[in-house]
């Protein structure tokens, strides 16, 4: 399903636009989906909507049979996020250790807090991260919107059955323009 309506209290999520993470190979370069969730951080600040930052520092507890470890501790900035995001004094961090932003993380409450009813969602990578965080806002009862030209994945087979499979079942999908252009007509 496209976006139809952006909620009066929608807020961003940008998943992991760190600096040990924007550095893998993905599906679309990694420079267009960080300047799309840049645009849209900046877009969201000027109605003075919620921003929410998120890196992730270590890998879930317990499971040692990773086939792809995560790479903690590569480099000393390795979860600091990528300067294009222009970090605010208004924005919301949230560090996770899960794949979905809002595990363990007190996000739910933090959006709460602040009225949201709607996500945006945006990041790396699109069938980890990203659908994680998407599943976990449907259950919460949020809706959800993907924006599909800010997300990526270093695997383009699943990055294509997320975006074209997953994520519609899970709320809207549709593309950074269409969302800068929703908020600058709710001005």
């Amino acid at each position: 399903m496209t976006l139809t309506t952006l909620d009066p209290k929608t807020a961003l999520i940008v998943i992991d636009l760190q600096k040990g993470v924007v550095d893998m190979l993905t599906a679309h370069p990694t420079a267009d989906v960080v300047q799309r969730s840049a645009d849209l951080a900046t877009a969201f600040r000027r109605r003075s909507l919620p921003v929410v930052l998120v890196n992730v520092t270590e890998g879930a507890p317990g499971r040692t049979e990773r086939t792809r470890p995560l790479r903690i501790g590569n480099s000393p900035d390795w979860a600091d996020l990528v300067d294009e995001l222009h970090l605010q004094p208004s924005d919301h961090l949230v560090t996770k250790r899960r794949r979905s932003a809002f595990h363990d993380t007190g996000l739910d409450a933090q959006l709460r807090g602040l009225g949201v009813t709607r996500v945006v969602l945006t990041g790396i990578s699109t069938t980890s991260g990203d659908e994680s965080t998407a599943r976990s806002a449907y259950d919460y009862g949020y809706h959800v919107v993907v924006a599909t030209d800010a997300v990526t994945d270093t695997d383009s087979a699943a990055h294509a059955n997320s975006i074209e499979r997953i994520f519609p079942k899970l709320g809207e999908t549709t593309t950074t323009a269409v969302i800068i252009d929703m908020l600058r007509e709710t001005t």
